[in-house]
């Protein structure tokens, strides 16, 4: 197997907190049932509202009407606009401590599926929030957007698209993040992978297979 060259992390749920932990405090809020908007997307996964707006194929607008239909249709009607606010995590201070440590031994790359909404890469409501992410993923020799190439993971060709811009070859790449689904063909494909839980698990898997003091 070839030696370790390069780190790739997803960005929501890996270096900023989990979007689906705004989901479920909005469900709770609201009376959904827990996971309701997750299974919006889980009907339709490559087709659906969510897949649509993370490869740019519709605007905001859209979006919102798409995603209205669609949660209507599972009997609890939710606008996309209301949606969109939860999406901007907050960033985890030991993870973008732990870029710096990686950076240094390693080439590291962001894959992230994102929306054309908000402000920058996370999305961000506020001015503040999108320069204090947009100063993180500056940290990265290498950042893909699926709103930007119109491809998003799980498709295998993001994974090959990261792989090719950092030179590296699949079997020396590990790659962070927080959804089996979009670990599953970096798998196939030879890398490493970890399913992100939380910050802690993260950051002590990624110590024992990167050989750094996270």
């Amino acid at each position: 197997m070839p030696l370790l060259k390069a780190i790739l992390f997803d960005f929501g749920g890996v270096i900023t907190s989990s979007p689906f932990d705004a989901f479920n405090r909005f469900e709770a809020e609201r009376g959904l049932p827990k996971d309701f908007l997750r299974s919006v997307n889980a009907a339709a996964p490559d087709h659906g509202a969510w897949a649509l707006f993370e490869r740019a194929e519709i605007d905001a607008a859209a979006f919102d009407r798409l995603f209205l239909a669609e949660s209507g249709a599972l009997g609890r009607p939710v606008r996309g606009a209301e949606v969109l606010p939860l999406l901007s995590g907050d960033l985890r201070p030991r993870m973008v401590e732990a870029l710096e440590a990686c950076r240094r031994a390693y080439k590291i790359g962001c894959i992230t599926n994102n929306v054309p909404a908000g402000q920058g890469a996370g999305m961000s409501a506020s001015a503040e929030k999108a320069g204090a992410i947009r100063d993180v993923l500056a940290r990265f020799h290498h950042v893909i957007e699926s709103s930007k190439i119109g491809i998003r993971k799980p498709d295998p060709r993001i994974y090959a698209l990261m792989c090719e811009a950092l030179d590296v070859e699949p079997q020396a790449c590990v790659f962070l993040d927080d959804l089996g689904v979009n670990l599953k063909p970096a798998r196939a494909m030879g890398m490493i992978t970890i399913k992100v839980t939380n910050e802690a698990q993260a950051l002590r898997d990624l110590a024992e297979i990167a050989g750094l003091p996270l």
